[in-house]
């Protein structure tokens, strides 16, 4: 321990003002080492014992207010719901595995724990659970939101900054238990991929305790960091499947891109097969179709693609699919293609209250995905690439969608067409009936034909 020198001592305070004072730096707060000239020591100021704590509690405090944890302070295990709202009892039971297992990684931190999920799905609460309970006990935790890790070091850069970088780098690096929420989300620069993979390296060969939270794939992540990231020898993985808790209350679709909430009368029991109108091949035809889509929503799996006139049927048909999944309490998304490549636009605004990639993302990986009236969009080579990106990766992940259209397939954009051609991943159904929006008139004459056969 350094010791104070004499010359250091301060007048003692009269009894009637006299406190406990440390015997060490006699109130000062800072010793020197009673060194001879030319030690390297000699000279320098060191704070005392009696400053220790306070000095580590302001640097917890300096570690909260970097990561913003205070603003997160209510996000316990407690505050959690394991069981989410009104989950299907797979999603739930796969809700509950992750809160147990971040809890107990939270109270023995060892090695690094992986949480993927769609937003809103619970896995930053179940962080900051993590990171609250280490403050709790007293543990020095860093919880970083990573495009804020990011500024963060930019930020030194500023000949105004108080810090120096390599001061803030080594704190991250370093950091006791490391808590990375939103990796993905952060500018993709070479700089930006550098610096944490620069962390995350020094991280996982000093094998630093760490979480980390992500809304991407994890094929979507820098393979060098992704790598670190599945080494069954360090690192638990775990993937959270609920939906966004904070729709929980309301239909799972009330996504602001979602159209179903105003197609709730378009149901199964309320579909017409139409059979006093249509000839008897359009009322054979409109019959399998309604088969088969009740098929597709009790299992949807892969892809389901109608086609046919305006107005003969498929968007209601569609739409049933949707709201029968959504009655089981499952997810999906019904959206006119027209109005996903605006919403998509609309993110580009400055007033615009979500981000692209967060927008995109709620449709890339909706659990249930009903496009309708795919090919009535622009056709410009920006909304082209966007629809290639949401094709490509929902056949690559075989994700349940249905497609509604009016044009022949052979008009669609052909990276399009060759995934939905592909009768081994994709069942494509032609509607022959006829719009039913006609006049009364065209009505009795289409049920007049049905009766004396069809005109020639």
């Amino acid at each position: 321990m350094p010791t104070i020198s004499n010359t250091d001592a301060q007048p003692s305070a009269s009894n009637d003002e006299q406190t406990e004072v440390c015997p060490y730096c006699k109130g000062l707060g800072y010793v020197r080492e009673d060194v001879p000239v030319g030690h390297p020591n000699f000279g320098q100021v060191f704070p005392c014992r009696c400053q220790l704590a306070d000095i580590e509690q302001q640097r917890l405090e300096d570690l909260r207010a970097l990561g913003n944890l205070k603003h997160l302070h209510h996000m316990l295990f407690k505050s959690f719901v394991p069981e989410g709202y009104g989950l299907p009892p797979d999603k739930a039971e796969n809700l509950r595995h992750a809160y147990e297992e971040a809890r107990r990684y939270a109270d023995d931190p060892v090695g690094w724990l992986i949480l993927f999920g769609g937003y809103g799905c619970g896995k930053t609460h179940l962080a900051a659970a993590i990171a609250n309970r280490a403050i709790g006990r007293g543990q020095p935790v860093l919880f970083v939101v990573v495009p804020d890790l990011l500024d963060h070091l930019r930020a030194t850069y500023s000949p105004a900054s108080p810090v120096r970088y390599d001061e803030r780098f080594e704190e991250v690096r370093n950091a006791p238990l490391l808590i990375m929420d939103d990796l993905g989300t952060q500018s993709s620069t070479t700089w930006a991929t550098e610096k944490l993979f620069q962390i995350l390296n020094y991280r996982y060969n000093a094998q630093l305790p760490t979480v980390i939270t992500s809304n991407n794939d994890l094929e979507d992540i820098d393979l060098r960091i992704r790598s670190r990231m599945v080494d069954p020898g360090l690192a638990h993985v775990l993937t959270i499947l609920a939906p966004d808790f904070r729709l929980s209350g309301v239909a799972q679709d009330r996504s602001d891109l979602s159209s179903l909430s105003i197609m709730q009368d378009m149901t199964f029991d309320s579909f017409t097969l139409r059979e006093e109108e249509l000839p008897a091949e359009e009322r054979a035809n409109l019959k399998r179709a309604f088969e088969l889509c009740r098929n597709y929503a009790r299992h949807p799996e892969d892809w389901l693609v109608l086609t046919g006139e305006y107005g003969c049927g498929k968007t209601h048909l569609a739409a049933a699919i949707a709201n029968h999944w959504t009655a089981s309490g499952e997810t999906a998304l019904f959206v006119v293609v027209p109005d996903l490549l605006d919403h998509l636009r609309a993110t580009f605004s400055p007033h615009s209250t979500v981000r692209f990639d967060k927008r995109f993302e709620e449709v890339r990986k909706a659990p249930l995905l009903v496009l309708d009236d795919l090919g009535t969009e622009s056709a410009s080579p920006w909304a082209q690439e966007k629809l290639y990106q949401l094709f490509n990766h929902r056949y690559n992940a075989r994700l349940p969608t249905v497609i509604t259209m009016a044009q022949p397939i052979d008009d669609v954009d052909p990276r399009l067409r060759t995934r939905m051609l592909d009768i081994g991943r994709c069942t494509v159904f032609a509607i022959l009936a006829p719009s039913y929006r006609g006049s009364p008139q065209r009505r009795a004459g289409r049920k007049g034909q049905s009766r004396g056969g069809r005109s020639k």
